[in-house]
């Protein structure tokens, strides 16, 4: 495999909104009718910690997290190229989104991710993540999966 690089930033850099263009571009497909309540909470404008991938220069995946109460981290915007799936770029980049929260004090990672993204689901649980009742905006919605993680 070529060598992946990490590089941390924010919600302005041009190679995340690129990949986050590609992840709600598939997402709108996934969700069907469902895509435009998902969309509203999926801002990108307010985000201070992002992670992109690179491989051979190429942006390949991306993550970023914001804080969701005085201990948690939300995990929010992961997306990996489909040519680059398969090659451990999620989890890599999940864990430096861990680090990073426990690096500004934060002792735990949670997560929404929808029953129409299974391999999503298995990244996070293969990450040691495990499913919570669905908190905020979740609450009641049926398609979501909400899981936690503790990082600190």
């Amino acid at each position: 495999m070529a060598m992946l690089n990490l590089f941390r930033c924010d919600s302005e850099n041009p190679d995340f909104l690129h990949l986050v263009a590609l992840l709600d571009q598939d997402l709108a497909i996934r969700d069907g009718d469902e895509h435009a309540f998902y969309a509203q909470f999926n801002k990108v404008d307010k985000i201070k910690h992002c992670v992109v991938a690179f491989m051979d220069n190429q942006a390949v995946g991306c993550g970023a997290i914001r804080a969701l109460d005085e201990a948690s981290m939300e995990v929010k915007r992961m997306f990996v190229l489909p040519d680059f799936r398969g090659r451990g770029v999620a989890g890599v980049v999940l864990q430096e989104l861990e680090n990073w929260s426990r690096e500004l004090g934060f002792a735990r990672c949670v997560l929404e991710t929808g029953k129409k993204q299974p391999e999503a689901i298995g990244l996070y649980q293969k990450s040691g993540y495990r499913m919570i009742p669905n908190y905020g905006q979740y609450v009641g919605v049926e398609n979501s999966v909400c899981m936690e993680k503790w990082v600190g």
